[in-house]
């Protein structure tokens, strides 16, 4: 049984294996229902949102949040930390300025660059645990959740199908974030699932099996814009304010959904030699370059 439902700006799709339809349908319909709830928690578009409230008032004064929340955030501080900043939950302001936003982009001009690096930075970002508080110690911090909502969201939708009793299903998040439980009837190993070829969308440049594993992707042809013979994808470096260079895709396979869209990013923006050297234990990564003698490949 299949089903999808829109949330946070993607399609989220739930395929699932049993063999008791009422049960499985339910299941089905709990998940699609925790990402439609985690949208209402999560969106910057829905003023509404408990995530835009704090982008509202946290640079005035400390906001009180949720646990659930306050959670998220302090793992979205701790991929800062470890990535050295190429991932980094602040960078809502160079998406605005590069057009990303609500649209494909098109090019930022620098003093808007420079302007927009000075609302920038997750060390801006201060948690209090006890109080469990949020507040930014700049104004004009703008919290961005694309680069973790979907993982996270795909994630607990696994949680809900397993508290249904759910053994067998694939959960994605607009295909770029993956979520394979436990393997199909005809196939031991795992879910198949292909890598996208980043100069051929037909084609698969590699196959990945996931068993209890996820697989996300970021790639430079997912939104971008091309202006004086460049092009300027949407995974922006929030260090230095312009969109990456050298990588065209990389794709990151980890037991949790929240992990590799995260790590998806810092891996893209930092490149190859980087990535090896930082390559997390029982992560694997695929990475494209953006350069005619360099063939895709696992980072060894």
């Amino acid at each position: 049984m299949e089903k999808s439902a829109d949330a946070m700006g993607a399609t989220f799709t739930v395929a699932l294996y049993g063999t008791n339809r009422a049960a499985m349908e339910a299941a089905i319909d709990g998940a699609l229902a925790e990402a439609q709830r985690l949208d209402a928690l999560l969106s910057n578009y829905r003023p509404e949102s408990e995530w835009s409230a704090v982008n509202r008032g946290a640079g005035t004064k400390p906001v009180k949040v949720s646990a659930e929340l306050f959670r998220l955030l302090s793992a979205c501080l701790d991929y800062s930390r470890e990535s050295d900043g190429a991932f980094d939950i602040t960078v809502g302001p160079l998406m605005k300025i590069w057009g990303f936003y609500k649209s494909s982009g098109h090019l930022a001009p620098k003093s808007e660059v420079e302007a927009a690096l000075g609302r920038i930075g997750y060390r801006h970002v201060h948690l209090d645990p006890a109080a469990q508080t949020v507040a930014f110690d700049v104004p004009g911090i703008e919290l961005d959740p694309g680069g973790i909502g979907k993982g996270y969201a795909v994630d607990r939708m696994v949680e809900i199908l397993k508290q249904r009793g759910a053994e067998r299903a694939l959960v994605a998040g607009s295909d770029s974030s993956i979520y394979g439980l436990g393997a199909p009837p005809d196939e031991p190993r795992g879910w198949e699932v292909g890598i996208r070829d980043p100069k051929n969308s037909r084609r698969a440049v590699a196959q990945v099996f996931l068993k209890n594993m996820s697989l996300s992707t970021s790639g430079s042809y997912e939104k971008f814009f091309q202006a004086d013979g460049r092009t300027y994808s949407h995974i922006v470096d929030p260090r230095t304010g312009y969109p990456a260079q050298g990588t065209v895709s990389v794709s990151v396979v980890t037991p949790r959904t929240i992990d590799s869209e995260a790590w998806a990013k810092p891996y893209f923006v930092n490149g190859r030699e980087w990535t090896a050297a930082h390559r997390r234990a029982g992560f694997r990564v695929f990475l494209c370059e953006d350069k005619k003698d360099a063939p895709c490949g696992w980072v060894e």
